[in-house]
């Protein structure tokens, strides 16, 4: 539900009809969904190769206001805050969602469901140990409220980039927004630290 931000109608006294709805549209469209659905991040690290090149790449993330999963995908590309430092954001691939069974190939660990609110996130990179990869098989799950958005597009270099393979529930959801706000040469200029 929302609610007014500030005293609402302080010194008017409106009353119904007074405002079109072609005013309210117009408000909730300047106030709400005017801005942009993206922004782009920097990646680098081999923890995502092949999916995105170990010198690095602009990524350009899709927000989402609320991470759970019927937003965000096993399978999607997402952008999150580190578990080992919550200044700093990690790209990894969601393997699994809350109610999923996770089973290890270690016949030591038993295995365990994915509690409410909870993600198993997995460096594409299977070259690396769970220790160089940085993962959840590192750090174990994630909060899903951790998540800041899911990965769209890579710019790896100017002749090679394109969009990031995501699930087909995503892929279908980002490509309206991809083909607004995709901009090659604001990805080429983005800060790359």
């Amino acid at each position: 539900m929302y609610a007014p931000h500030g005293p609402v109608g302080v010194g008017k006294n409106y009353q119904i009809g007074q405002i079109t709805d072609k005013q309210v549209n117009e408000n909730v469209w300047k106030n709400v969904f005017q801005g942009k659905l993206t922004y782009v991040h920097f990646n680098k690290g081999e923890e995502m190769a092949p999916t995105v090149s170990g010198q690095g790449g602009s990524l350009l993330v899709r927000r989402l206001p609320t991470a759970d999963p019927k937003k965000v995908f096993v399978g999607d590309v997402v952008a999150l805050k580190d578990p080992q430092n919550p200044d700093n954001c990690i790209v990894r691939r969601l393997a699994a969602v809350e109610g999923d069974e996770m089973v290890s190939t270690d016949e030591k660990d038993e295995p365990f469901v994915l509690e409410n609110d909870q993600c198993w996130v997995v460096s594409d990179n299977e070259s690396l140990s769970p220790k160089e990869a940085a993962d959840s098989r590192l750090f174990g799950p994630v909060p899903m409220s951790d998540i800041l958005g899911r990965v769209i597009y890579c710019l790896r270099s100017s002749v090679d980039h394109g969009p990031i393979r995501n699930s087909e529930t995503a892929m279908q959801k980002d490509s309206p927004v991809l083909a607004v706000e995709l901009d090659i040469d604001e990805l080429a200029r983005s800060p790359k630290t």
